[in-house]
């Protein structure tokens, strides 16, 4: 019997002692895995008892405060407004034009500049008009010669006429003559009048005091009496003016106060309503209503002593009507809106908080007077109230206003 060939066997590479490390390698990270899930579940176990422990020591130690703002309700007075839009507009505006025709020989003014009445503006070629009085002047000299002849002329015909030797005809002809040349000097003088006229027109003048504008004729052209743009134009912005509208509801009370005889303030505001441009009063209502807006026009005039109005601006402008004296003032932060009405939060002296209903009455900024149901020197939550509720324990703390926040009896 023969033996068996024995089977050979071909390890694959790789195997053997490496083989074995990597077994070891896979041990190693399935027992990590294993510890970390083992601390995890401790964790969340040692988590879930520390909410106990945490109430147990709330319980201990009673509702943790909420801190807010507050601020002491103040009495006062509270202005009423009536606020409205407006545009600037000149007091006055005169186009300055040539009232005779010539050559514009001298501007005297500077674009924008400020002039006085009576300023010298700018001057028109003299030389025409004085030749055309000169000869008018010589006129008047023949003419009054020829007068002072008719005259000898006249006496002479009123002797002759009384010894009867002209005709009665002859001494009315002469004394016709002498009227005749009367009214031709009369006529000179006039004509000598309209000249020297048109020479004082040579020197243009400022008829209003104000601001100047854009020179539209330059020096050397040729203006006329007749040109309907003229050299330049003058408005007047001080005083000056600002014309804008409110409801027709408020015209009432606003004709009631000028009947009255009152001096109504009024404020011009920047666009944003938030600088104070100017103040000035009010000047005049408008005579009709606007039926398409249903409002009103009112014109109130400024003294611009600064100039920061200027004409064609955009205003706002608020109306002081009256003032409401000795009203309870809180800031408007402190105001608050629900289901029930308006109400706010009251500190007390206990440091809790109270909901107080209140009928607000005057909101003018940023404050709002109480009509009724808060008393002065209260002190009420202007910030935090959102976590508050009817009886919050509350610390109040400093406030960045100027009224400030305090604790009650501080």
């Amino acid at each position: 019997m023969e033996p068996r060939p024995e089977l050979e066997t071909h390890e694959p590479p790789g195997a053997g002692p490496r083989s074995n490390s990597r077994w070891w390698l896979w041990l190693l990270v399935i027992a990590a895995l294993g510890y970390g899930v083992y601390r995890l579940q401790k964790g969340s176990s040692g988590q879930q008892t520390s909410p106990a422990g945490s109430a147990a020591r709330s319980g201990r130690s009673g509702p943790r405060s909420v801190p807010v703002v507050a601020a002491p309700a103040r009495q006062g007075d509270v202005p009423i407004y009536l606020r409205g839009l407006g545009s600037v507009t000149a007091y006055n505006t005169v186009t300055v034009k040539s009232r005779v025709d010539g050559q514009l020989v001298h501007v005297q003014f500077r674009e924008g500049q400020f002039v006085h009445p009576g300023d010298l503006l700018a001057e028109i070629d003299r030389r025409p008009y004085e030749v055309q009085l000169s000869q008018v002047q010589g006129q008047l000299a023949r003419d009054q010669a020829q007068l002072n002849d008719a005259k000898v002329n006249l006496d002479r015909a009123k002797a002759l006429y009384a010894d009867g030797i002209i005709p009665k005809q002859q001494l009315d002809t002469q004394a016709a003559l002498v009227g005749q040349y009367q009214g031709a000097m009369a006529s000179d003088q006039a004509q000598i009048d309209a000249v020297n006229l048109n020479l004082v027109y040579c020197r243009i003048l400022a008829p209003i005091g104000g601001r100047v504008g854009l020179r539209l004729v330059d020096e050397g052209n040729m203006v006329h009496a007749a040109d309907p743009n003229g050299l330049v134009v003058i408005t007047q912005v001080q005083p000056i003016a600002v014309v804008f509208s409110l409801p027709q509801d408020n015209l009432p009370p606003v004709l009631k106060k000028l009947r009255a005889g009152n001096r109504l303030r009024v404020e011009a505001y920047d666009r944003d309503g938030k600088a104070l441009l100017a103040a000035g009063s009010l000047l005049t209502v408008d005579n009709q209503m606007d039926p398409s807006t249903g409002t009103y026009r009112l014109k109130a005039v400024f003294d611009n002593a600064n100039n920061a109005l200027f004409p064609n601006q955009f205003v706002n402008v608020k109306l002081l009507l009256d003032t409401e004296r000795g009203a309870v003032i809180v800031p408007s932060a402190a105001i608050q809106r629900g289901p029930q009405g308006t109400f706010l939060y009251v500190v007390k002296p206990n440091q809790t908080a109270e909901v107080r209903p209140v009928a607000v009455g005057i909101i003018e900024g940023d404050n709002t007077s109480i009509a009724r149901g808060l008393a002065p020197n209260e002190l009420v939550v202007v910030d935090g109230m959102d976590k508050l509720q009817d009886g919050s324990k509350v610390e109040v703390r400093a406030s960045n206003t100027d009224t400030g926040g305090r604790r009650p009896g501080a």
